[in-house]
């Protein structure tokens, strides 16, 4: 019977291959998604304890409060949009997640693990554009092109001196 791997020691694992076919710490990093750090790390014990030595390492930090199948719910709730969820618009933003993932499974997380917890799902942050939907580009470059010049301030004609200390004359 063969036990299934974590998450972190499938990531291990890989590392190591990764390593053992000759990648450098940082493009394995970037491979993997963790700190370079971890990856001199992981390489120190792959050298003392080969890739047995890797599987054995416990995993770091307190383990997760969210399941796997609380991580499925979260992204399909996160896909059927704010609304869906009882929120005045459309877009999500890391209080509105805290909210649901606090509504939904009473666990409060900062707004800094909500965005850790939206990466691992694949998400990223996007900003909307600030612009009226009625906006006329066409338009508004004619206005930039006729009326701007003509209401910007015209630099005075008077040459007379400066009597900035500054200006050398």
């Amino acid at each position: 019977m063969v036990a299934k791997l974590s998450e972190a020691q499938r990531k291990r694992v890989r590392a190591a291959r990764l390593l053992l076919g000759g990648k450098s710490a940082a493009e394995v990093a970037t491979a993997v998604g963790v700190a370079r750090q971890t990856v001199y790390t992981w390489k120190r014990v792959l050298g003392e304890s080969g890739v047995d030595g890797l599987r054995a390492m416990g995993d770091a930090g307190r383990p997760g409060r969210l399941c796997e199948a609380d991580f499925e719910w979260l992204d399909a709730a996160l896909r059927q949009g704010a609304h869906a969820h009882g929120f005045g618009t459309d877009l999500w933003t890391a209080k509105r997640v805290g909210e649901l993932i606090k509504r939904q499974f009473g666990i409060r997380y900062s707004d800094v693990h909500v965005w850790r917890l939206l990466g691992s799902l694949g998400f990223s942050s996007q900003k909307p554009e600030r612009r009226a939907l009625e906006r006329d580009d066409t338009a508004v470059r004619e206005w930039k092109k006729k009326q701007l010049p003509r209401l910007k301030k015209k630099r005075s004609g008077s040459a007379e001196p400066s009597c900035s200390s500054t200006n050398p004359d």
